[in-house]
């Protein structure tokens, strides 16, 4: 029988929009959304168990065998859509030939208006820790493996949420679903467990939030960071979908 599941893999940056966008998809009637089931993969990998919050509750949680997580993924799903939000950065010391058989979607954020909110949770954040590196990596894959490539920029979608999503949807090939506007407030049961330490503010929300530019004087410290960060956004931000 032939698979004809859809699996699209949102491979994100920290505090960006990626679990509104999984909201939004979760709304859909077709899909099934999955919450970084990477992560405890990741935390098991690297030293960064040390210093994200309630990283022994995700290791205890969730799958720490990325490959078997992998086997998930390509797996059976109760939903023709399968929807996996990913932080890229978890995509480490595994085979990427399964991304031939996915759909995978790049979503990235101005540094400038990241890093600022990323000290709230992780107080001394590393290049390694904000995915803007993983993100060209998994970019020259793609590029060099003839696979599509999809940018999103988080600011995009809150600047023209309906516009943006329905052109992602064009280019995943699924049909743009209205419902993807808007969610009721609250958690999802598909939250991971650390969604108390990072998700307060989608938890309050009913819809993508309008846009704001941050206003606050940048953080002098994170300043030789974002000189490490801003030339690999730049590169992927000037692929993103238009709002």
């Amino acid at each position: 029988m032939t698979d004809k599941t859809k699996r699209i893999n949102i491979w994100s940056g920290p505090r960006n929009i990626s679990t509104a966008l999984m909201y939004s998809f979760a709304q859909r009637s077709d899909t099934q959304v999955y919450d970084e089931p990477l992560y405890a993969h990741y935390l098991s990998k690297t030293p960064a168990k040390d210093y994200h919050p309630g990283a022994a509750e995700v290791i205890a949680d969730q799958e720490n065998d990325g490959k078997k997580v992998i086997e998930m993924i390509m797996g059976t799903h109760s939903k023709p859509v399968a929807f996996f939000k990913h932080m890229t950065h978890h995509l480490i010391e595994l085979d990427f030939g399964f991304l031939h058989k996915t759909t995978n979607v790049i979503l990235t954020r101005d540094p400038r208006e990241m890093l600022p909110s990323f000290i709230n949770q992780i107080k001394q954040p590393q290049l390694k820790d904000t995915g803007y590196a993983a993100h060209i990596k998994l970019l020259n894959y793609l590029k060099i493996n003839n696979l599509p490539i999809i940018v999103l920029d988080g600011k995009n979608v809150l600047l023209n949420p309906e516009k943006v999503l329905t052109e992602l949807c064009n280019q995943i090939d699924i049909p743009f679903q209205k419902s993807m506007l808007s969610w009721n407030a609250g958690a999802r049961p598909e939250d991971g467990v650390w969604a108390k330490h990072w998700y307060h503010n989608v938890h309050k929300s009913t819809a993508f939030a309008e846009y704001r530019p941050k206003t606050e004087p940048f953080p002098e410290r994170l300043k030789p960071l974002l000189a490490e960060c801003l030339p690999l956004y730049k590169e992927l931000s000037k692929l993103a979908i238009q709002p």
